[in-house]
């Protein structure tokens, strides 16, 4: 080392020797103190005139490339249905010594000493996807989850293990392996389970609250929690090598878990407590608890565990969902997880180097063959409990592949291992390798065993049409907000409840799920409460609103109210598999828009609209779509039309129709509209259609609320005449979707349509053009081919 003390730099030489590990001596010169800001390129005090020499603008270009070339690859990637980690560890093998191109400019881009930059700071976005993650989990689902999470959990975490060791000296003797610390940390990663990367492969797959997604989850959390304590009791003796150090440590690891649950977290619920209905936590508490996760980062460094450790540890303490976790999960998600975590799994693959692999290598083909027979042993456990558990055959194959899905904490872990010389490249080269390919494999596997669709499809008659008389008809009411409840209680009074025939009534109020991974489903008549901050509250006017209801109609209706939170991408499983399992005869939703009292749309949600599209497509039984434009008063009459075309549809929502004209209060016209010309050979809809006609008349004959009027038209411009008509004349509409049917009497209408999901008729009269204060119900018969 040469020191000059007229200098203000001081310049180096640095002699790096590494024998073994495909690491060679190279010699490097280092400048000190390091020029961190350039002047620009015209400025006069950089080395040689260059900002490349400075550490800030080296680091703003490496940012730059490597996000530019993830975003690039992100677009193929997403094109061929595989998970955005691939573009993330696509980027890297591009960056690193894998790829052969531009190596000088890969110099330039990469100098000696900035990687530690790069990791270091891309680490921040790690340690905060490790608190988020903790954040999001729903621990009491461990107590929730049943016998059947904890048997594939356990049998799929100790039975690879217990061959493993079992086989220990076998493998170490057959499959030359050099020494047994690459041995351990394979058997360990590999066998372990990640909570937050399975809930993201659910989310990305769209299974989070299907069936098969609450099982994988309830058993990824389980699997999650017995990994930890796996991994902490094998690195604390791993690392210690007295027992009074080794005591120490865990005794101040556990001091610091005792202080996060039995202060921290009280003191949370205690701020939650003071803050107001539906506002956000104070900025400065999320500051504060912000810098603690980098505290606790730096304790579990300390206390020589990973030091994403106790940030995971202190996300667990912090109560999930809203205002807490929610506004936590808002601050850091957008820009530690989505720009700084992919940047740290890029750093991760720049590590690989596929130029050291060789298939003749007797090391490469054995750790290939451990991590595989890993993968199957796992597999084969998960596999073989889900069949004991009578889970049928394909959902058991797509669970274990699942469960033995890897994605950044593996990564971490092995990249850990790797910087500390545990693991050599080559191997590090072929364990991340078949983390790829096996995100890959999982992806196109679980798409083709398990559709969440399938059983909802069927030929079992649940519609109103079908149903026998006196027989019970069962209703699905969902609510989103709370101006919803109203407008489907009056609804509801179209079918007439009597204690001579009565209806049952589920009201589903659902709810985004924000700041948690998992989706929550609860029953509130079997009072499985799940927790004080899981918007009890806020469910509870819904909830209350229609016992009321209830009350009000004694003995003629049941109220069974449920809450589900989850995703908004994801909400139509939730009321499809209520349908499916409460035997619905027909789902009643919300329409997307709100309208204020001048007749003006106030609010639009794209989010329920969505919903709406996607139920109709799949639900088990027929779907109505209320459109709410005005509430009239419980004793006010109600001037209801029936607007008849023809066909399934229409058929059920003259089945409505002739259960509200029970009620001698309500005024019911039925418009039959038809054409003029007449086909010779009526098909079987036509008959039906005359057929229910006749019938609805011959039972309201003696009615005098009740009348029937035929309108011919021909065309749509005729039929839009006679409906701007009626809208003067009445409250209330019934009309069938009539979706795809093309007939005279719409002629035109099509190209006009702004919502196909309520049909011509429904979307006409729903139009904002028509200034119709009247309300809608537009109703869809039950599909049985799909």
């Amino acid at each position: 080392m040469n020191l000059n003390v007229n200098d203000t730099l001081f310049s180096f030489v640095q002699l790096v020797n590494v024998s073994e590990n495909n690491r060679a001596r190279y010699t490097v010169c280092l400048d000190t103190p390091p020029h961190v800001i350039s002047d620009g390129i015209w400025g006069g005090h950089n080395i040689e005139g260059e900002p490349s020499k400075s550490s800030f603008p080296v680091y703003l270009l490496q940012l730059f490339i490597i996000y530019f070339i993830i975003r690039v690859l992100r677009f193929p990637v997403k094109q061929l249905g595989l998970p955005l980690i691939i573009s993330h560890m696509m980027a890297g093998l591009i960056l690193g010594p894998s790829m052969m191109l531009f190596e000088e400019d890969k110099k330039k881009l990469f100098p000696y000493g900035s990687q530690d930059t790069l990791t270091t700071i891309s680490s921040i976005g790690y340690v905060m996807f490790a608190f988020e993650s903790g954040v999001k989990m729903d621990c009491s689902m461990i107590l929730r989850s049943g016998k059947k999470g904890w048997i594939i959990a356990l049998f799929g975490l100790t039975t690879p293990l217990l061959l493993s060791v079992l086989f220990e000296d076998l493998f170490t003797s057959i499959f030359g392996l050099r020494g047994h610390k690459i041995l351990f940390i394979i058997l360990i990663t590999q066998n372990i389970y990640s909570f937050s990367v399975i809930a993201s492969i659910l989310n990305n797959l769209k299974l989070l609250n299907s069936e098969l997604g609450r099982l994988t989850l309830a058993s990824g959390l389980v699997g999650e929690m017995m990994s930890n304590f796996l991994i902490l009791v094998a690195s604390s003796f791993d690392k210690f090598t007295t027992y009074g150090s080794l005591c120490f440590n865990l005794a101040a690891l556990f001091a610091v878990i005792i202080f996060m649950f039995h202060v921290y977290r009280p003191a949370m619920f205690w701020i939650i407590e003071r803050t107001p209905e539906r506002q956000e936590v104070n900025d400065t508490c999320i500051t504060i608890i912000i810098a603690f996760v980098f505290v606790m980062a730096w304790l579990s460094n300390f206390l020589k565990q990973e030091f994403i450790f106790l940030p995971f540890i202190f996300g667990l303490a912090t109560p999930d969902g809203p205002p807490l976790g929610s506004s936590l999960v808002k601050r850091t998600h957008g820009y530690c997880k989505k720009f700084l975590l992919p940047i740290f799994l890029t750093t991760c693959a720049m590590k690989m180097n596929l130029n050291l692999l060789d298939s003749s290598s007797l090391v490469i083909l054995s750790s290939v063959m451990v991590i595989l027979a890993g993968h199957l042993v796992k597999m084969g456990a998960c596999v073989a409990c889900s069949l004991y558990i009578k889970v049928p055959l394909k959902d058991a194959l797509a669970l274990a592949f699942l469960l033995n899905c890897k994605g950044v904490v593996e990564i971490s872990m092995y990249s850990s291992a790797f910087d500390r010389s545990h693991i050599p490249a080559d191997i590090y080269t072929v364990i991340m390798l078949t983390i790829m390919v096996m995100n890959i494999v999982v992806h196109k596997f679980v798409k083709h065993l398990y559709d969440p669709s399938r059983k909802y499809a069927g030929y079992e008659q649940r519609n109103i049409f079908s149903l026998k008389p006196n027989s019970n008809l069962r209703i699905l009411v969902c609510i989103h907000k709370q101006h919803h409840t109203v407008p489907m209680i009056k609804a509801l009074d179209l079918c007439f409840p009597t204690t001579e025939d009565p209806i049952t009534v589920d009201a589903l109020h659902l709810m985004e799920l924000v700041g948690r991974s998992s989706p929550i489903f609860i029953s509130h008549r079997m009072k499985k409460a799940i927790s004080s901050n899981v918007h009890n509250s806020y469910s509870a006017n819904v909830i209350l609103a229609f016992k009321l209801y209830e009350d009000e109609n004694g003995g003629a209706i049941t109220i069974n109210p449920y809450t589900a939170i989850s995703p908004p991408l994801l909400m139509h499983e939730d009321v499809c598999n209520l349908a499916l399992d409460k035997v619905a005869s027909i789902i009643i939703l919300p329409f997307h828009r709100k309208w204020s009292i001048d007749g003006k749309i106030e609010h639009e949600d794209k989010n329920i609209r969505s919903l709406n599209c996607k139920v109709m497509e799949r639900a088990p039984c027929s779907v109505g779509i209320l459109v709410s434009r005005s509430v009239l008063q419980r004793d006010s009459p109600l001037r209801i039309a029936m607007v008849f075309l023809g066909g399934n549809d229409d058929r059920e929502a003259l089945c409505i129709a002739n259960r509200a004209a029970r009620d001698s209060s309500i005024t019911l016209v039925v418009y039959h509209i038809k054409t003029k010309s007449k086909s010779e050979l009526p098909d079987v809809d036509t008959m039906l259609d005359i057929a229910m006609l006749k019938d609805a008349w011959k039972e309201h004959s003696s009615m005098r609320n009740v009348s029937y009027k035929e309108e011919v038209v021909e065309g749509g411009v005729e039929t839009a005449s006679i409906l701007r008509e009626l809208t003067e004349q009445h409250d209330f509409f019934v009309v069938g979707r009539r979706h795809g049917i093309e007939c005279p009497q719409t002629k035109g209408l099509e190209q006009w349509s702004e919502f196909p999901e309520l049909g011509l008729i429904g979307d006409y009269l729903a139009s904002a053009d028509l200034d119709c204060t009247s309300s809608v119900l537009v109703v869809q018969q039950q599909k049985f081919f799909r």
